[in-house]
């Protein structure tokens, strides 16, 4: 299960050199959490912000887009240095367009839809994209609890994916920790964003790390996600 941490909780007062301890902890990418205030209640960074990251490591970046009028930012968050960038439907009403303005940007997109929006508004457009995003949370704020009927979700999503053979990465935000990365991982899902689980006061970055890979690994076998 590849690791996706996002510097939403990290200490931005030593935002440099936590990245630099992700990246040495073995991490797969970093997640940007964007909010405006708007679509989600908070407002966090911007493009500026990303580039900061960029420059810091040298992982690929992937900025969740939780905004309104996402595509007025694409080309900033390019130029910043993210390689994939992920859209909400319920932001994006002509969403084939969206996705070819990405695709002509040579960008990896992705897409992700709330809690309870239903999966079966983004199945047509599978085939289409790089990544789709389970939300297992509300969007919008940090340290919440995964939603159990997530697990059911992205089972869901899994079919849908290996239906149509696609190659998409199927990745879950919320509430991932130790105690809830096994759900996430035996429901399909193949990478994890991780806030509060990675960057926090009680462990080291590379202890968190450390301790996600474990847990993952000593997932027991099952098929409830299937069920």
């Amino acid at each position: 299960m590849k690791l996706s941490p996002s510097i939403y909780t990290a200490d931005f007062g030593r935002l440099g050199e936590q990245l630099r301890d992700a990246e040495a902890a073995g991490v797969d990418c970093i997640h940007l959490d964007i909010m405006d205030g708007h679509f989600v209640p908070n407002i966090t960074f911007g493009p500026l912000v990303a580039a900061a990251v960029r420059r810091h490591t040298r992982l690929p970046c992937e900025a969740h887009l939780m905004m309104t009028e996402p595509e007025r930012y694409f080309e900033a968050f390019k130029q910043a240095g993210v390689s994939r960038l992920i859209v909400h439907v319920e932001t994006c009403p002509h969403l084939y367009s969206t996705i070819q303005q990405l695709r002509r940007m040579e960008v990896q997109v992705g897409i992700t839809l709330n809690p309870l929006t239903p999966l079966s508004l983004i199945e047509e457009a599978l085939p289409l994209v790089d990544m789709v995003l389970i939300m297992t949370v509300e969007p919008g704020f940090g340290g919440q609890k995964y939603i159990p009927l997530s697990t059911q979700r992205i089972a869901a999503m899994r079919r849908m994916l290996d239906r149509i053979g696609s190659a998409a990465e199927l990745e879950v935000d919320g509430g991932i920790n130790i105690e809830t990365i096994c759900d996430a991982r035996d429901a399909g899902a193949t990478i994890a964003v991780v806030g509060s689980a990675v960057f926090n006061d009680t462990y080291s970055v590379v202890e968190s790390v450390n301790m996600l890979r474990a847990a993952a690994q000593q997932c027991p076998t099952n098929d409830t996600g299937d069920e």
